[in-house]
């Protein structure tokens, strides 16, 4: 009898709303929204796809200067005006030597490279930096993570092999001056140069195919401004320790071998500085080393500090304070130390100014 008048009373129920079975409630429709959303949402997800059971991360999120908020405005115009004068300072360099026939020398033609190199090595940090520093948002993909790393890898170790190129230089200015235009001959010049491009592009590739050779797990958060080797690395899902050993190899081979190599050629140099008897050449001939020695002297300084250590990595502020210096501060250098402390140099560039304003008159 209850059965009947439960069903007697959905009956009525029924036939007082006739759509009630054609069509679901309101709240069946919003939950399967959701549903849905949730779904496309997380089939869409940018950050973390799952695969063989682990969380692979998609993209990476540059922590950068985060854990400085109130000096992000400060920072940003520091080095916005450390980039235009390195920019600048650098274009310049190329131009004066471009424009000025007495400055068309060995030396001068890889000054000009160097400081193109510079000028692409500071394009490849710096304006992301900068956009970081204004938007909220920090995140970079696994493939443009991978571009930004080999770029500057192979930026970075041709500067290394272009200062080792300019110290044999100056070895053959100094020590062999009669045969100077024989061995730095433009052909001579030219394939030391392809050398030097091949050799940096050879690292840079071993180096970003071993550390993208596996996925990433153990989170998305990039502990610096750009993606540099370390703090990359310790991201990756396998053991790290092989590889990091492999490219701290590498590292060595590059920074190390190239250090010594100008080191050698400096040796030479001071003993053939000694052998001249007056003071003024002696003075002379050591004030066409001063301002690559102290390029020298600063790039590999900051290189050996970040690459070779077996602990890097370990101190993520540290690090992040070193690369400024290294990515920001040392390629100011080159044009400022380069315009100067060198004599013929400030002396192409006052003739070209003036040069230039006779024509504009």
């Amino acid at each position: 009898m209850l059965r009947q008048t439960q069903h007697r009373k959905s009956s009525a129920t029924a036939g007082e709303n006739p759509h009630h079975s054609q069509f679901p409630s309101s709240s069946f429709l919003v939950s399967r929204v959701a549903a849905v959303a949730e779904t496309y949402a997380t089939s869409k997800a940018p950050e973390k796809q799952r695969g063989n059971g682990t969380w692979l991360v998609t993209e990476f999120v540059l922590v950068g200067f985060s854990n400085l908020p109130h000096l992000r405005t400060t920072l940003f115009a520091l080095f916005l005006l450390t980039y235009l004068v390195t920019v600048s300072g650098n274009v310049t360099i190329i131009t004066i030597i471009h424009v000025d026939r007495t400055l068309h020398t060995p030396m001068y033609r890889f000054l000009a490279v160097l400081s193109l190199s510079e000028t692409c090595y500071t394009l490849v940090t710096i304006p992301n930096m900068l956009a970081h520093l204004l938007m909220e948002s920090q995140a970079i993909s696994i493939s443009g993570c991978r571009a930004q790393m080999f770029f500057f890898l192979v930026l970075g170790c041709n500067n290394c092999f272009l200062l080792t190129l300019m110290g044999y230089d100056r070895y053959v200015a100094i020590c062999h001056p009669l045969r100077y235009s024989v061995i730095m001959r433009p052909t001579v010049c030219l394939c030391l140069g392809t050398l030097v491009f091949c050799s940096g592009f050879s690292v840079a590739l071993i180096e970003t195919c071993m550390i993208f050779s596996s996925p990433f797990c153990r989170g998305g958060r990039v502990e610096h401004f750009f993606c540099d080797i370390a703090p990359v690395l310790q991201l990756s899902c396998a053991d790290s320790a092989q590889r990091a050993l492999g490219i701290f190899f590498l590292s060595v081979l590059v920074v190390l071998f190239s250090f010594l190599l100008i080191l050698l050629s400096y040796a030479f140099i001071v003993a053939a500085i000694l052998r001249i008897r007056s003071a003024a050449g002696r003075r002379r001939a050591f004030s066409t080393c001063a301002a690559h020695l102290t390029v020298v002297v600063v790039h590999f300084g900051c290189a050996s500090i970040i690459y070779l250590r077996p602990d890097s990595g370990a101190n993520p502020a540290r690090d992040r304070l070193v690369a400024v210096f290294y990515t920001v501060v040392t390629p100011l250098l080159n044009p400022v130390v380069y315009t100067l402390r060198n004599k013929e140099v400030r002396v192409a560039l006052k003739r070209t100014l003036a040069r230039s304003g006779g024509v504009s008159r």
